[in-house]
């Protein structure tokens, strides 16, 4: 199976932060499909992207502001790992979104980055996909080293 990263996002008004990530997964590599889906809205869709994802993805990465529902019910409904990325808004500045990201019951986990933390949530999947692929790890410690260097 080549390693692969299923993106979903709650909302077309993410897409600018989704492709924060797309460039760093790019940048590294690494293939990747986006899905538009609502947790709220069009919650039999984002079933069925989480159903479906294990035997598609190895890693997921869920972007969404406010209410934030969207990495809960994805981690809900699959074994992958599941990264949240809360996204800003203006109402409360995406605190809602983090702490609705962050605070998911037990047995749910979420791994989160900080708001807004694309390229974060970028990184992470590629470290989790590392662990299996020597390329990945190559290319991981290739861009550590640019970054060290500033």
């Amino acid at each position: 199976m080549e390693p692969k990263i299923g993106i979903i996002t709650g909302s077309k008004s993410d897409l600018p932060l989704v492709e924060k990530i797309e460039k760093q997964l790019k940048e590294l590599e690494i293939a990747y499909d986006v899905t538009v889906a609502s947790a709220h809205r069009t919650p039999k869709k984002v079933e069925a992207f989480a159903k479906d994802a294990e035997g598609k993805y190895e890693v997921l990465i869920a972007v969404a502001g406010m209410a934030a529902a969207l990495p809960g019910v994805v981690a809900a409904q699959t074994t992958l790992p599941v990264i949240g990325v809360p996204v800003h808004s203006p109402a409360l500045s995406g605190h809602d979104a983090l702490f609705a990201i962050v605070q998911m019951p037990s047995g749910v986990p979420v791994a989160t980055v900080a708001i807004d933390g694309a390229k974060n949530a970028a990184i992470l999947a590629a470290q989790i996909l590392a662990l299996k692929y020597p390329l990945i790890k190559s290319k991981l410690k290739e861009l550590k080293t640019r970054l060290a260097k500033g």
